[in-house]
């Protein structure tokens, strides 16, 4: 079945997690992605590890499938040309090399739209192509660290916490496919493409949503809350009899009901946490009275109960609990598909479920240089040509073709 974006061509010219994240989405729409390596330099994650499994890093293995893969020596005349046949037949470039490198390189947008005028290029850069910091790497723990994430995850006792996982990142790779979706949109109409100028700084900092606003708007630096929410009471861990769990109650109604649950009504009478404003007031005074009764029962107890009630809650899952789970399962978080070296390789799904378009997994991530050849050839070139780039180091010796078997 033809996926939503069938037709698109993306030259990925990304790695590490950003890039590769939004390309990764834009394959499992249907998109062609072509994902383009150095000769001599390969995508950092592929080198991330353990665990490992066929040769290739989990960590690689988390953001590139629905892609095929080539090298290219951008730095080389010939492999200049190469990018310049494979930029007339895209739609969307995507890169994220340090503000600057494709204009050394003569492939600046400015050029890339002589060639295609209706050519999109992405760009992801640490802190963006103007102002102080355009010229500095940014790695996703220096940007949760600048941009305010850290200041406020943890709690008092233990200083600033990064987030588990590359949080700047990932948002970054979302932020960038909402711009390129934008941008195809809008070249229905006018023809002409655009440079989408996107920053992990930039797209951090949008995250912040309500904790930045109430800075903005109170003057008040925020402090770091734990498991707590800033504006809203109670909605955090609590401890029970046998292990730690999750309520979130979002409104006075819901106060109501989970005071009751808890067999103490008189609570949402309390002119100390009648409402939302009050309870976030007093919030001391009354998570020590509900932390005290949330310890009498277990926590399979209480889900059983708040749940019965339609009070918002749930079990803090690891990571073999959350793959475990039937809801998992349910939804095709957890697939499998072919590897060429693993044989089978497990992948988290795809949350994107398109009723007449659905996401589909077409490709295995590819494997370094995997489809060069391959490329070379529906560009025209001979394989005598090829083997010519190979001793020019245009492109990289490892191929995964039969008449060159290099590898064997």
């Amino acid at each position: 079945m033809a996926g939503a974006l069938e037709g698109v061509k993306i030259l990925d010219l990304t790695r590490v997690l950003a890039g590769p994240f939004c390309t990764m989405i834009l394959g499992d729409l249907g998109a062609e992605v072509l994902k383009v390596e150095g000769v001599s330099s390969k995508d950092d994650t592929r080198a991330w590890g353990p665990p490992y499994i066929g040769g290739e890093s989990a960590y690689y293995l988390c953001a590139n499938r629905n892609k095929r893969a080539m090298t290219l020596n951008l730095k080389s005349d010939q492999g200049k040309d190469i990018f310049k046949k494979l930029l007339t037949k895209s739609d969307v470039v995507v890169q994220n090399f340090k503000t600057g490198t494709l204009e050394k390189l003569g492939l600046g947008y400015e050029e890339m739209r002589k060639i295609n005028p209706r050519i999109i290029l992405a760009s992801i850069t640490g802190f963006g192509t103007n102002g102080p910091y355009k010229d500095q790497p940014g790695y996703d723990y220096i940007i949760q660290a600048m941009g305010g994430l850290m200041s406020i995850t943890g709690d008092q006792a233990s200083g600033p916490v990064k987030v588990g996982v590359a949080i700047a990142d990932v948002l970054t790779g979302l932020y960038t496919v909402i711009g390129i979706l934008a941008s195809l949109h809008e070249r229905n109409d006018s023809g002409e493409g655009q440079h989408i100028d996107i920053s992990l700084f930039d797209s951090q900092i949008s995250a912040l949503v309500n904790v930045a606003s109430n800075y903005l708007i109170s003057g008040d630096i925020p402090k770091r809350l734990g498991n707590q929410h800033p504006n809203i009471v109670p909605y955090q861990v609590f401890s029970t009899l046998d292990r730690e769990m999750v309520v979130a109650v979002g409104n006075d109604y819901q106060f109501e009901k989970f005071v009751q649950v808890l067999g103490m009504p008189e609570l949402a009478f309390n002119e100390k946490f009648k409402t939302n404003p009050n309870r976030v007031e007093n919030r001391e005074e009354l998570i020590q009275i509900l932390s005290e009764r949330m310890k009498t029962k277990s926590a399979q107890e209480w889900q059983e109960s708040l749940q019965a009630a339609g009070i918002p809650n749930g079990p803090i899952h690891d990571m073999k609990a959350l793959f475990d789970d039937p809801q998992v399962r349910s939804r095709n978080m957890r697939v499998e598909i072919a590897h060429p070296t693993a044989k089978r390789i497990q992948l988290v799904g795809s949350p994107l479920k398109l009723s007449r378009t659905p996401v589909e997994m077409r490709r295995h991530p590819p494997l370094y240089s995997e489809h060069t050849v391959e490329i070379l050839l529906e560009l025209g070139y001979s394989r005598e040509q090829i083997y010519e780039m190979i001793e020019n180091q245009v492109i990289s010796e490892e191929m995964y073709d039969d008449e060159f078997c290099p590898n064997e």
